[in-house]
């Protein structure tokens, strides 16, 4: 196993290493509390009781109603670079709005930002070489919000990015089915629940975060719209990460590729 990495080119591992960075390291709770000056989790605990319940709602729909409308008019080109500047911005001029009216405009901003964030994703895909109106590539979009939520059952092996794409290989893999035969349209079939469900409480966990941040006294617009931008930046750097290791895998193989990323990781704990 050790000599895996060395049967791949230099610039592809560079950019596995710097996928393995971000996938297995993910920093949004640490952006957050840059931005309010307090640890996110002292926020967290700070949320009332109903408001907290209600995030894993919120993510279900968010995700479950952005899809169809996020990729449907994105053409599939030649690899284009993906505007991530441009999503940036959108994000946070959704956050201000939502910003105006604090945690109660949430659910409302949220289905906004994520249906952007989701049509950010699609063009880091296609930039990395996927076919955005294939089954498979749209449910790795949707992937993407499970990278970097962790959620109260899960042990260290669940955690790891190898080990979400473990745990969700079930609904993902009957979700590629089912929408390969009926599209999106059917978003209410049991296995496409399936898959919200479980990608939807994984992306609860950043959009508890997100709602405590939002809920400190005082932010206003102007701290709505950081918090959207460092939300976007995330889960531009977590589609990233995900579609290189996927384009990756395409050309040398999973196994190999999935040693190469262990390998890394493990060197960089012996650091």
């Amino acid at each position: 196993m050790n000599d895996v990495p060395a049967a791949m080119e230099a610039e592809d591992l560079e950019t596995l290493k710097w996928a393995t960075q971000h996938l297995e390291h993910p920093s949004l709770a640490m952006r957050l509390s840059s931005v309010l000056g307090t640890p996110i989790e002292i926020a967290v605990k700070l949320l009332p009781r109903p408001v907290y319940k209600r995030a894993n709602a919120m993510a279900h729909t968010a995700i479950s109603k952005s899809l169809k409308t996020a990729v449907s008019t994105l053409r599939h080109d030649e690899r284009p670079n993906p505007h991530n500047q441009y999503y940036r911005v959108l994000a946070a001029g959704s956050g201000a709005v939502g910003g105006l009216f604090g945690i109660y405009g949430l659910p409302v901003e949220l289905g906004v930002s994520t249906t952007i964030m989701l049509r950010s994703i699609a063009e880091i895909a296609r930039s990395q070489g996927e076919h955005i109106h294939d089954p498979e590539t749209q449910v790795a979009c949707l992937e993407v919000f499970a990278l970097g939520g962790e959620t109260e059952s899960d042990d260290a092996a669940d955690t790891g990015y190898y080990g979400i794409r473990l745990a969700l290989a079930w609904p993902v893999t009957h979700a590629t089915h089912y929408i390969a035969r009926h599209g999106l349209s059917g978003q209410g079939a049991p296995v496409l629940a399936s898959l919200v469900s479980a990608i939807g409480s994984r992306f609860g966990v950043s959009v508890t975060q997100k709602m405590a941040a939002m809920a400190v006294p005082l932010i206003g617009a102007a701290g709505a719209a950081t918090v959207n931008l460092l939300f976007m930046q995330h889960f531009q750097e977590m589609a990233r990460g995900h579609f290189v290791v996927r384009r990756l895998e395409r050309k040398y193989g999973k196994e190999p590729v999935q040693a190469a990323y262990e390998e890394i990781c493990g060197k960089r704990r012996e650091l």
